[in-house]
């Protein structure tokens, strides 16, 4: 073998010793920072140098991603406290009128969906909606296993579908795609493909579970009704959403401008609802501050690809994998992307597309692999991973649902994931 190559592999040891950690439980940020060091002294980087790498991480383009999640947890505060989170959940559960056990997992499945996908994070649109939900499950008769399946299955397609997702705005960043293409080819029928798939495994589950896992008559049984000013704060928020997506795709915006969105809807919402500019500053703040240690992973995340990228790292594994590419041509990057990303590489969603694309972009380029198709590889690569393994989001959906079965949990996901895995396949053969 070619030492350059074999120097070359050296240089990958920072992103397997990270993938060794993360799936070792250890803190996602502290196996980042590690890992950082590993790739500076790979790379024979100087203090200077070190410094200079994380200044230019400043601007990046991961800098700006992690800026617009803390921006997105503030905005969380501030609908949390003009009520408007919990109007839209009131609205859509009595508009459906739940009464049976079918319509109360549509009504809590489409809740999840359109708060998780508006508040950007799986715990917190869970967390506003267990409340609300789970004294209508109990007097339905959902089980606890059916309500924790519903709570991550649909949270995790939320944030793929949201216009201003920490996921979805990587992605369309990273591949410059648009927002449309990718709802049409690639969020959409990931989306539809999961959600499908999990109402009739539900049926299953709550079939099985309806008698050995209910919910007992609940304690503290939380009554929300809209007042007249979180009513009015909930129309101005719509309102204002819906001109910001629409404004967005007609002047193909960049990712910068949701930036400005963030800021701009936190305040909108919250002068609606009643409160002062310093109150939604303060809200702003305090929800930000809660993602700080997501800031600073990316931050890190920058260098650590650089670091990697200058040992050689990605140019070996390149030269690895491209006998397989010969084989398989286009059909076979976007395959192997999608099932290295969904049983090799473990952390953050954005840490894991930043690391996906920055892997495999020679190929990208050399083999000119459609956008579509590689947009589909990361979006079911990182969809899968968190189907198969007990992750964070599937470990607090259980607790949102009140529920220990994860068992049910782990059903569901092999099954979406293995229907994700093929439409993957089938597509990538096609339109590669």
């Amino acid at each position: 073998m070619n030492p350059d190559l074999w120097l070359g592999l050296l240089g990958l040891l920072p992103l397997l010793l990270y993938v060794v950690l993360v799936f070792r439980n250890v803190d996602i940020l502290t196996a980042t920072a590690i890992c950082v060091v590993a790739g500076a002294l790979l790379s024979h980087q100087t203090l200077v140098s070190f410094g200079a790498a994380l200044a230019n991480a400043m601007g990046s383009f991961l800098a700006l991603v992690g800026l617009i999640i803390m921006l997105g947890r503030g905005l969380g505060e501030v609908l949390n406290a003009t009520g408007v989170s919990r109007v839209i959940v009131y609205r859509i559960i009595h508009s459906i009128g739940v009464d049976t056990e079918k319509k109360a997992m549509f009504g809590i499945m489409l809740s999840c969906l359109v708060v998780v996908g508006l508040l950007g994070t799986m715990a917190g649109g869970n967390a506003v909606i267990a409340p609300i939900v789970l004294p209508i499950a109990a007097a339905v008769g959902l089980s606890r296993s059916t309500v924790g399946v519903i709570f991550q299955a649909v949270g995790e397609e939320a944030l793929i579908l949201g216009p201003f997702t920490p996921p979805v705005i990587t992605l369309l960043g990273l591949t410059k795609i648009s927002y449309g293409e990718m709802l049409l080819f690639v969020s959409g029928p990931v989306a539809a493909i999961t959600l499908l798939v999990t109402w009739c495994v539900i049926q299953r589950i709550q079939r099985k579970t309806r008698d050995i896992n209910p919910y007992e008559k609940l304690d503290e049984t939380v009554h929300f009704e809209p007042t007249p000013r979180s009513r009015r704060a909930t129309t101005v928020f719509a309102f204002a959403f819906l001109a910001a997506v629409v404004y967005g795709i007609i002047v193909k915006a960049p990712t910068s401008f949701v930036v400005v969105i963030m800021l701009g809807l936190s305040f909108i919402t919250g002068l609606a609802g009643g409160l002062k500019a310093d109150e939604i500053l303060k809200l702003v703040v305090k929800g930000m501050a809660g993602n700080v240690n997501l800031f600073l992973l990316f931050l890190l995340l920058d260098p650590f690809i650089l670091f990697v990228e200058k040992a050689g790292g990605f140019t070996a594994l390149t030269t690895l994998l491209k006998p397989l590419m010969e084989v398989g041509g286009k059909s076979g990057i976007v395959i192997t992307g999608g099932f290295l990303g969904a049983f090799g590489i473990s952390g953050a969603t954005v840490a894991t597309l930043k690391l996906l694309h920055e892997m495999f972009n020679p190929l990208l380029t050399g083999y000119a692999v459609s956008m579509l198709a590689w947009s589909l590889a990361l979006v079911v690569a990182t969809r899968v991973h968190n189907f198969v393994f007990p992750g964070a989001n599937m470990l607090s959906s259980l607790g949102f649902a009140e529920s220990t079965d994860m068992r049910s949990m782990l059903r569901n996901g092999w099954i979406v994931a293995s229907c994700q895995l093929l439409f993957l396949t089938v597509f990538s053969v096609f339109f590669a």
